[in-house]
């Protein structure tokens, strides 16, 4: 039976969770709004107005949001061209492919952004398929983006992994029943990532790909 293996991208397979907290705390910055970067830092991986709900709250001015979002995507723009993806990251999508899983991502990036990512990340033969923000009507936390991530697999819940780096991806791919695999890259705590329902934890994608003979991707 075919498997799928769904990856978040940023801060699990292309080391840019600093860039966007920078970015995003500039573009709140620009706006007037001060807020902390650790903040910022813990609500990387939610889509940008789930972000900007989430630091500003929903009695915030919301006409304000769609220039706060624009802000951040010009002012992380500038770093398209010179995105670092994480150690071996691209190895670990071919030995998966290679080892049979279905390999898709699963982002709220799109666009010109995806693109970037995905040429950082250099490993497009391995990949059958990405589901982005833009496919579906809620981000993570929710657990449509998993779900559809499986759609494109044609792969069921019970049969696929996910990898990603927040608690959002944690609790997404507990929602839609998938088991999940948490990578310490982004910058959260092990603690935090278990608590949010990763059944693993390794370091970045070197350490899983060095352990994938005993983890949930064996």
């Amino acid at each position: 039976m075919e498997r799928a293996a769904v990856f978040d991208v940023d801060g699990t397979l292309v080391d840019t969770n600093h860039l966007h907290v920078v970015t995003w705390w500039e573009a709140f910055r620009q706006a007037g709004h001060r807020v902390p970067m650790h903040a910022v830092h813990r609500a990387v991986g939610l889509s940008s107005t789930d972000l900007i709900g989430h630091l500003l709250g929903d009695d915030r001015d919301k006409d304000q949001d769609a220039g706060l979002s624009a802000a951040h995507k010009a002012l992380y723009g500038q770093y398209f061209d010179r995105l670092p993806a994480l150690p071996e990251a691209g190895e670990l999508l071919r030995r998966l492919a290679h080892d049979g899983w279905k390999v898709v991502l699963a982002t709220s990036a799109g666009g010109a952004e995806l693109g970037a990512l995905r040429r950082a990340i250099d490993a497009d033969d391995a990949i059958t398929a990405t589901a982005s923000a833009d496919d579906v009507e809620a981000g993570k936390p929710a657990a449509e983006p998993v779900e559809h991530a499986l759609e494109l697999a044609g792969v069921p819940a019970e049969r696929a992994v996910f990898v990603g780096d927040t608690v959002w991806d944690m609790q997404a791919g507990s929602r839609a029943g998938v088991r999940c695999v948490g990578v310490l890259c982004g910058g959260i705590p092990r603690a935090d990532l278990e608590e949010a329902g990763a059944a693993a934890v390794y370091a970045d994608p070197a350490h899983l790909l060095a352990s994938l003979a005993d983890s949930p991707l064996a």
